[in-house]
């Protein structure tokens, strides 16, 4: 079968059922799983489907939370760069929130030496932060086993204790109409109250992120500055009628 034969029926299936796994693209093509998963990456990287654990679902809309493993290599390099520059907003002295996330984690190599203290509900952020050398707080709560976040009413009240020079967020998806959103309720409350406690909130994200929209809103998009890598220029510009956009170039 040719490839684009195999695309076809790929994405056929996916406008019927919205979200496919691998195995019943490999029972509906009869390729082998590795052709299959090559497949689905040359389908992301044109923007046809977005890419999940074990599979696939329709681009545009984040219907499941991808797994820190998942994301924690995805756009790694592009991750990196975003944080670097985000770290360079924070002052010497600073209190910063620093959300649970592949990429607000990248961040912390980048604060050593500025003598700022960090509160997180990041459990992977844990022992970059001691290794660096930085004040750190970490807020009680339940753990979230899928992203290693602490959630729920006792992160909330945690929260309350704090007030914050900035606050630095991840998120799923940001979108002109929907702003900033997450799958997880419990994850948007958290973030949206860390955001209510900073002087400056900035969203931390890469451009897969764009037009994307998840089930729990955390933020219009007016009220965080956007920190994202350089993209569709079109894009950039509608964005920044909407907020400050801070683009870090590739």
């Amino acid at each position: 079968m040719l490839t684009n034969e195999r695309h076809e029926m790929i994405l056929n299936l996916l406008a019927e059922k919205q979200t496919v796994n691998i195995n019943e693209l490999i029972e509906l093509t009869a390729a082998s799983e590795s052709t299959i998963r090559r497949d689905l990456n040359e389908l992301e990287t044109l923007n046809k489907l977005e890419r999940i654990h074990g599979g696939a679902t329709v681009n545009g809309r984040i219907s499941q939370e991808p797994s820190i493993l998942d994301k924690s290599t995805k756009n790694l390099q592009e991750k990196i760069g975003l944080a670097k520059y985000a770290a360079s907003f924070v002052q010497e002295g600073d209190c910063i929130f620093l959300d649970a996330g592949t990429t607000t984690v990248q961040m912390i190599p980048y604060l050593q030496n500025k003598q700022v203290i960090v509160v997180t509900n990041g459990l992977t952020h844990v022992d970059s932060l001691i290794e660096h050398g930085i004040t750190a707080y970490l807020v009680g709560g339940y753990v979230k086993s899928k992203t290693r976040a602490l959630v729920g009413p006792q992160t909330i009240q945690s929260l309350h204790d704090y007030r914050f020079d900035k606050c630095f967020l991840g998120v799923n998806g940001f979108h002109l109409e929907y702003g900033y959103t997450t799958p997880d309720p419990e994850e948007a409350a958290v973030k949206r109250l860390a955001s209510s406690l900073a002087r400056t909130t900035y969203v931390v994200a890469d451009h897969s992120k764009y037009n994307k929209v998840s089930f729990s809103s955390i933020t219009a998009l007016e009220d965080a500055v956007l920190i994202v890598n350089d993209f569709q220029q079109e894009a950039i510009e509608s964005l920044k009628k909407k907020t400050t956009v801070e683009v870090v170039a590739r």
